[in-house]
Order: structure tokens, then C-alpha cells, then sequence
């Protein structure tokens, strides 16, 4: 079986990007999301398995200290940390994955995975994005001051993808994400695997 693509996706807070890969998998069913270990406490309303692998903090280090992890980061008190051997075993089995992260975690993943392709996705304008992180209604306008100023931060490390997206209306920004995925499928190493047969039949002077 012809093994899956690893995407990263990253994004600064309020671009919209949980949005969009939930709209990109819900439409297709040969990609899926990669769920993240955490040691922090889940939520209401979240699941164990579905939003996180929700572990407590030695099992996470036993994992960290086996290599286990693609990529981790510390953000406060919790880790976070994307397990390798699950990532690998989906893509065996001819699925691809998107891993949700940040562009540090992006870096980490394709230090490890060189073929991972990256996709950055950005807001129309610094505006639009103040717009959507004021919208939210859960901070006070200190904190969205201090986002705003690590959005941009964020927002220079577009450069180290492979594709970019940006993120003004939905549906356009979801059918361009929707087209990078299906033209890592038809690149020419990937079709050559996947339709040897035929290639072979077309090509016979018998």
C-alpha cells in the first residue's frame, strides 16, 4: 500500500485554521488529524482521544525520554507532544495526516520528516485578525494586544512552508487547501507507484 503525505499546518490564533482542517477532513476521508499528548487537565466538553491523549506528566516524560514524540513543546506548566510511531502507522496505511502546529513544531517535524509538506495559513489583514480575537469575547484588551504582538511574530515564519493560504473568504481558502492535498496525491513518484501496472500496460509493444 502506498504510504500517506504529512502536512503541517500552522497559523497565528485567529486565522482560522482548526476550522478549516476540520472542514478539509470532514470532506475527505482519506486524510485525518493527528491528536496530540498533553499533560494538561482536560476541559469540559473534551474528550480523551479526541481533542488530546490526555496523560499525566511522568508518562509523557518516559515517552519524551524514548523518543517517542515528533515534535513537543512545553507552553507553561504542560507539555505537548505529537506521538511518532501513530503518525508513521497511519501514513503505512495510506492515509495522510495533518499535524496542527506551530511553525517551531512544523521545523522539529520536518528535521525529522523531510518530505513533510508545509502549508501556512494567514488572515486577510491585521485587522480582519483583530476583528476575529476580539469577536472571541473571552479576553480583555491587554491580552489582545500581547496576541496581536505575537501573531505577527508568528506570521514571518510563513516563508519556511511550501504553500500558503490565505484565509479571507472560507469556501476559497478551503478549496485551495483541498487542491494542495490533492496535488501531493498526483505528483509523478506517487502515480507512478500507484498506477505501475497501467503504465506498464500502456507502454508495451506486445
Amino acid at each position: 500500500m502506498q504510504a500517506g503525505t504529512l502536512f503541517t499546518v500552522s497559523a497565528p490564533s485567529g486565522a482560522g485554521k482548526t476550522s478549516l482542517v476540520k472542514a478539509l477532513v470532514d470532506g475527505d476521508s482519506r486524510v485525518t488529524v493527528s491528536v496530540s499528548h498533553t499533560t494538561r487537565p482536560m476541559r469540559p466538553g473534551e474528550q480523551d482521544g479526541v481533542n488530546y491523549h490526555f496523560v499525566r506528566r511522568e508518562a509523557f516524560l518516559e515517552m519524551l525520554g524514548r523518543d517517542a514524540f515528533l515534535e513537543h513543546a512545553q507552553v507553561f506548566d504542560n507539555f505537548y507532544g505529537t506521538s511518532q510511531e501513530w503518525v508513521q502507522e497511519t501514513l503505512d496505511k495510506g492515509r495522510d495526516v495533518i499535524l496542527e502546529i506551530d511553525w517551531q513544531g512544523a521545523a522539529q517535524v520536518r528535521r525529522l520528516l523531510p518530505d513533510t509538506v508545509g502549508i501556512f495559513i494567514l488572515p486577510p489583514s491585521q485587522e480582519t485578525l483583530r476583528e476575529r480575537l476580539t469577536g472571541r469575547g473571552q479576553d480583555d484588551e491587554s491580552v489582545i494586544e500581547r496576541r496581536m504582538s505575537q501573531a505577527i511574530d508568528e506570521m514571518s515564519h510563513y516563508v519556511e512552508a511550501d504553500y500558503l493560504v490565505i484565509n479571507d473568504d472560507f469556501q476559497v481558502a478551503l478549496g485551495e487547501l483541498q487542491s494542495i492535498v490533492t496535488s501531493q496525491r498526483q505528483r509523478l513518484e506517487r502515480q507512478q507507484e500507484r498506477h505501475r501496472d497501467l503504465l506498464q500496460a500502456l507502454l508495451s509493444r506486445d
